[in-house]
Formats: structure tokens, sequence, C-alpha cells
């Protein structure tokens, strides 16, 4: 099936250079200029991925990014933000929304194409190992992880997650006991990829422990080695 591809980005120029290469490859490109047209696209189209420019008047790329993930129909989209921030703070909390992956201006369209076939080989991996990791729904005490529409329930109370901290916590649950490396999570979570940092486990670990306080202790850290989900007295 033909992937489809929304290009985000208020440079007509960048926006022409990402259409054309992706085009060559065989992809279904849609654009927009600008935050509030995006959400539009994405909520009508449905695309397999976004490339999201961050620095936007208005509307910018993190507010799409949000406004995507706390959307039922746009929350498993793909999302890739293109700027011409380096730092690494910008990188952790473009990840700590939800996006898959990070790359920076200038753009190389050799280096485009081949982190876009990842992430989309990614997600299609991801799909399939879900399937069989664990229950559509996983109950385990107070909480509740439904697979079935990305939410988790916490003292029967439903608090938002990012795609990647409800995936994160979905697999360490759904493998009660089990240690995994910082690496380990890396690989299982965000792909096969070098473009993010260990140090993006451990925001979201963070992230994820003060919503599900006060089961906070329930993920264990594991000192030298990484994180597990600890076994609970029935």
């Amino acid at each position: 099936m033909e992937k489809k591809i929304l290009v985000v980005d208020d440079e007509q120029d960048i926006v022409d250079l990402i259409s054309y290469n992706l085009g060559k490859e065989g992809y279904k490109v849609f654009t927009a200029s600008n935050g509030t047209k995006a959400v539009e696209v994405a909520t009508a189209l449905h695309p397999d991925l976004v490339i999201l420019d961050i620095m936007m008047p208005g509307m910018d790329g993190f507010d799409v990014c949000r406004t995507l993930r706390r959307n039922a129909s746009t929350q498993s989209v793909a999302i890739m933000f293109l700027t011409a921030k380096s730092g690494e703070i910008d990188q952790i909390l473009g990840l700590e929304l939800g996006a898959d992956d990070y790359i920076q201006k200038p753009i190389s369209p050799r280096v485009l194409i081949a982190r876009v076939k990842t992430i989309l080989r990614r997600g299609t991996e991801t799909v399939r190992t879900e399937t069989i990791a664990a229950p559509e729904i996983l109950q385990i005490g107070a909480l509740e992880i439904n697979r079935q529409n990305y939410t988790i329930r916490v003292d029967k109370k439903e608090i938002f997650f990012p795609k990647k901290e409800f995936e994160l916590l979905a697999f360490l649950a759904a493998n009660t006991g089990k240690v995994f490396s910082r690496e380990s999570l890396l690989r299982r979570i965000w792909g096969e990829s070098v473009y993010v940092i260990d140090r993006t486990v451990d925001v979201h670990i963070s992230k994820i422990r003060e919503k599900i306080a006060p089961y906070s202790s329930w993920i264990e850290t594991v000192k030298g080695v990484g994180y597990r989900f600890r076994e609970q007295l029935s």
C-alpha cells in the first residue's frame, strides 16, 4: 500500500525539496505551510508519517505534535521533527512529546529518505511485536493499560500519555520482573536507530513515574543495568 507523508514547513523551498525526493521514492506526499493546516490535513488523511518543522509562526511544531498525540485518530501517526534548532533540550522535548525522530537542517535528501524508511519500517514492526507481546487490555492492580485505544487509567482515572511513554510503560508492564537495559529499551521502543540518546529513556521513565503516582515504585531502577516493572503480590 502506498505510504502517505505530510510535509509541514513555512519555507516553500524546503517543502518542494522534501516533496520532490519523497515523490521519487514512490510516497504520496501532502503539504501544509502552517500548524493549523497541518492538524486539519493530518486529521482528514491519517498519514503514515508527518515531517514537521518546529519554528513556525502561530502554532509551532511542538503544539502540532501535542495536538496530534491527544487526538484519537492521529495519536499513532509517526512524527519526524525537522528543524534548524540543534540543542539537546529541544531534542529531548520533541521526543518527550511523542516524536519518532529529529533531523536538523540543512537537509541531506539521502539521509532524510533513509530516516523516513527506518521510521515507516519501524512502525510496521512495532505493531507486529505489540500484538504478540501483551493482551489488548492489561490490568495490574490500579493500573489499566488499553492497547486498543492507547489509554491508561490509574485508580480508574484516565491519564494522557504521549505515544512513546505509553509504549514504554506497556512494554515494561507486559514483561513484569524482567530487567531491560536502556539500550535494549531504545531498540525495542524507538527501533534500530542511533538517532536518540540513552538519556531519552530516563526522561520518559521519570515522566511515567509522575503520572502513575502513587505507584511509581512499581518501575524499579536496577543500578548499573536499566529498568524493570516490579512483580506485584497477589
